[in-house]
């Protein structure tokens, strides 16, 4: 079966359920206390068994009350994605060190804003977008793949993960980690079924940023991370 048929057509409901499962499975994982002998997989794996006690959690309120749904969720996520990475990679070459170096002081300034601004607009649109998607994988089987002796020294790696459900091959996602300064695992990027999503993003904006001729401005204020589904 093909990666649209088992995804859907475009990013449609089970996109946001797989996606909205990636966004939860860091949920209430703190590395806090875990040293640097914690690994991606570790991390990864740890917080995929906490993932399930939200679900189930959810199910009680989640329809009722959404919004304390979206806002608990916000809440747990700050700690453990580079959202600001992300957004960064999304402009691409719009927020790149050469731009930032090719700008006078009130350029690099306006770049910081935008950068900033676009880091916030994206964190509430995934969150907001595909969070109610989780509940589509309550009781799914979760495996994450072993890493290979060779990963142990890397600063990046990436940590596949099985999700198994009425589907007769399981979902593939690949999260792509990265150790930051205070040795902590960061969620940088997702590969979903072969698809990434960070390219998805960053050509959404690029092709924003076309639109509305280099006006990062404009392209900000028309994000909406809702348009991946179309």
């Amino acid at each position: 079966m093909s990666v649209s048929a088992r995804i859907g057509s475009g990013f449609g409901w089970k996109f946001g359920a797989i996606l909205s499962l990636w966004l939860l499975s860091f949920a209430g994982y703190s590395q806090a206390d875990t040293g640097a002998s914690q690994s991606a997989h570790d991390v990864v794996r740890a917080a995929t068994e906490q993932v399930m006690v939200v679900v189930k959690e959810a199910h009680g309120y989640a329809d009722e009350d959404p919004e304390r749904y979206y806002q608990a969720v916000d809440e747990i996520l700050g700690p453990v994605i580079d959202y600001r990475g992300f957004a960064r990679s999304v402009m691409g070459p719009y927020a790149s060190g050469d731009r930032y170096r090719s700008l006078d002081e009130a350029g690099r300034n306006q770049l910081r804003d935008q950068l900033q601004r676009f880091t916030a607009i994206m964190r509430t649109g995934l969150v907001a977008t595909y969070s109610k998607g989780l509940l589509a994988f309550s009781g799914s089987r979760i495996e994450v793949v072993d890493p290979a002796p060779q990963e142990s020294e890397n600063t990046r790696v990436s940590v596949r993960q099985l999700i198994y459900s009425e589907e007769s091959q399981p979902y593939v996602l690949m999260y792509q980690m990265g150790l930051n300064k205070e040795k902590q695992w960061k969620l940088r990027n997702i590969i979903i079924e072969s698809v990434n999503l960070g390219e998805i993003y960053r050509n959404q904006f690029q092709a924003a940023a076309r639109k509305y001729d280099g006006d990062l401005d404009l392209v900000i204020e028309n994000w909406s991370a809702a348009e991946a589904d179309s």
